[in-house]
């Protein structure tokens, strides 16, 4: 069987070739999983190093290096075998093979079966323009995993730094601002999120509370919030953001976060008791004790305040 990298690096071509159409499907996703059962111990960093490829596109210089990585991995005809059936599984997975997902298995075909697509006589239109750039794109192609750590630890972070990116804006505050007001969007939506919803009225409240308090730009602020509420109802790490966000902030600052939480409970017209006992929960997490939690519960209008 092959080794634990060789299926790593199949999986993470599999996820490249499956986001050729600009979508990656359950029905893909699940394909990928086949082949990761190959592996019995698979770790939660394992997972996340693929998950980082899942969470967001692969564009055509990812994919390359992602491709001559895999190539690297591959030493036996078996192994090869492998990872050229695992590509046509994937990009066949719906049933219709497209055109752009055609010229992809034939631009990674020959990078598998004999290491150097140059061997192969006549090039397609796409061989032949990864063949001209294969050199200087896998030497400087983005590789994401550089950002695993806060893809696991601040993945709020993480997404709202590359759609940025990604959308040509530049961020306009300092990197370790942008961490903390991700943790603090992330800790907003888990309070919003209480009652397994979030109105227009609480993401409202949130993106205004971020450009107000922390003078953001308003689509900084939006997209914060966004990612944030996005985020929420994927198992986010509690204990692990409000932990992080401690360590960004100094008491005062933590004290006035209560007013914000609370003021989020009550953007849709009251503060419930589960609202008001998340936010407990939070400020024992954020190490406040119990009379600055009453303090800032009292801050609430009687006519929206839980009992």
């Amino acid at each position: 069987m092959a080794n634990e990298n060789v299926i790593k690096a199949i999986a993470k071509v599999m996820i490249a070739a499956a986001w050729v159409d600009g979508e990656i499907t359950n029905d893909e996703i699940n394909s990928l999983k086949d082949l990761l059962f190959r592996l019995p111990d698979m770790t939660a960093n394992d997972w996340a190093e693929l998950d980082i490829y899942i969470e967001t596109p692969v564009d055509a210089d990812e994919r390359m290096r992602l491709v001559e990585s895999l190539r690297r991995e591959l030493s036996t005809p078996e192994e090869k075998q492998l990872a050229l059936d695992a590509l046509d599984e994937i990009v066949s997975t719906d049933g219709e093979i497209t055109e752009s997902e055609r010229d992809l298995v034939e631009e990674i075909r020959p990078f598998i079966e004999h290491g150097d697509g140059r061997m192969l006589g006549p090039l397609s239109r796409l061989m032949r323009g990864s063949i001209t750039r294969h050199s200087s794109v896998t030497a400087n192609a983005p590789n994401r995993e550089v950002y695993l750590d806060d893809f696991i630890n601040n993945k709020i972070y993480y997404l709202v730094s590359r759609r940025l990116k990604l959308e040509g804006e530049r961020i306009n505050v300092p990197e370790s601002v942008l961490r903390k007001l991700s943790l603090a969007g992330g800790l907003m939506a888990r309070i919003v999120y209480v009652d397994r919803q979030v109105d227009e009225a609480e993401f409202d409240a949130m993106a205004d509370i971020l450009e107000e308090k922390w003078e953001v730009t308003p689509l900084e602020a939006a997209l914060i919030a966004e990612v944030a509420v996005s985020q929420i109802g994927a198992g986010m790490d509690i204990y692990g953001a409000a932990r992080d966000f401690f360590e960004a902030t100094n008491e005062e600052q933590r004290v006035k976060f209560l007013d914000v939480l609370f003021a989020v409970a009550g953007s849709d017209g009251f503060v419930t008791y589960e609202e008001t006992e998340e936010i407990r929960l939070l400020s024992k997490l954020l190490k406040l004790n119990h009379r600055q939690f009453i303090d800032a519960k009292l801050k609430i209008s009687p006519d929206k305040r839980s009992s």
